[in-house]
């Protein structure tokens, strides 16, 4: 592995060190009435920054420059490996159904909270400088592209999934409901939603055509520079204030399902199911094999559900990717 990604790695970690010293050091208050400082900094990302993001990055897109065989080669395969985990997720709660009722939309939204942890990467703050590092200019202009579609993709899938279950369990509590009101209620909510509504807007200013304004523009994207420091932040609080202990396992088995199953099918299925070889193989397959990123702490904390496991998973994860990268790397130099 390069030093420039491994000093990045150092700086995520040291950024989630300071985040973890102010969390024990309760720098920012007590935990109380069932909400906490990490909890109040997961609602500011989800509600003002993410969207930010997200709504500068649709509106600003170049769909007619998209690799769109390499984009096809990474995400049909991601799709099935998070419908994979959902499926199985839900499967395992019909045992647990009593206590699910207890719990109510927390339980409900766990299948999608297994999920996003196990297909959502770090594509950003280790993504970009190792994919700069090792592919150079042409390696990075696909790696962007395929970021450009990441969480508008993955978290618009997640997000109607979740909703989706939230109803389902809303309808086992109220024997008033209609199927037409649940799928009512379901769209409703998927759409007025602070992931995929400012994804929406952003594609429709896109339509459009239209250039974004200079004050708008630029007052989006200082929001939406906020989003990498504060989540790394977050993360250090999130375990400085929730109880890990029991959180081990699930996130050493989320850990190598993203490390090491997830670029394997997309491995298997961009190279003999679509044909891709070369750069775009590379890039797709070293973006598959990133670790767990911070948004699924915020999805996780949005619906508090699997919070522990989640912070666990990507702390393990990105220490797990300093020893998975190079055995990628020498699958892929291998296969040239």
């Amino acid at each position: 592995m390069s030093l420039i990604v491994f000093h990045k790695l150092l700086a995520i970690f040291i950024a989630v060190a300071v985040g973890w010293f102010a969390g024990k050091r309760r720098w920012l208050g007590e935990a109380h009435g069932g909400s906490d400082p990490a909890r109040l900094l997961g609602n500011a990302a989800f509600f003002i920054f993410v969207p930010a993001l997200l709504f500068r990055t649709t509106a600003r897109l170049d769909l007619s420059r998209m690799p769109w065989a390499t984009v096809i080669a990474y995400f049909v395969p991601v799709v099935v490996m998070l419908l994979m985990v959902y499926g199985g997720a839900r499967l395992a709660r019909r045992g647990q159904r009593a206590a699910d009722l207890a719990a109510g939309e927390v339980a409900a939204a766990q299948p999608a909270s297994r999920a996003i942890a196990v297909v959502f990467g770090n594509t950003v703050q280790i993504g970009i400088p190792l994919s700069a590092a090792l592919f150079g200019e042409a390696g990075l202009g696909i790696h962007i592209a395929l970021v450009s579609l990441h969480a508008l993709i993955l978290l618009s899938v997640l997000t109607a999934l979740v909703e989706l279950d939230l109803a389902r369990e809303r309808a086992v509590h109220d024997a008033t409901a209609s199927l037409l009101r649940t799928l009512r209620s379901t769209v409703r909510n998927t759409i007025i939603h602070p992931v995929v509504l400012p994804v929406l807007m952003g594609l429709a200013w896109n339509a459009g055509g239209l250039p974004l304004p200079g004050p708008v523009d630029e007052s989006l994207q200082l929001l939406g520079t906020a989003v990498a420091p504060l989540c790394l932040v977050l993360i250090g609080i999130s375990l400085a204030y929730t109880r890990v202990a029991g959180a081990v396992r699930p996130a050493l088995l989320i850990s190598v399902l993203k490390l090491l199953a997830l670029p394997a099918l997309v491995l298997v299925a961009a190279r003999w199911g679509l044909g891709l070889s070369g750069l775009p193989l590379q890039v797709a397959v070293m973006m598959a094999a990133l670790p767990t990123g911070s948004n699924a702490l915020i999805f996780a904390q949005r619906y508090r559900s699997h919070e522990a496991e989640t912070t666990t998973a990507i702390v393990v994860s990105t220490m797990g990717f300093v020893l998975t990268a190079p055995l990628w790397l020498a699958v892929l130099a291998l296969l040239d």
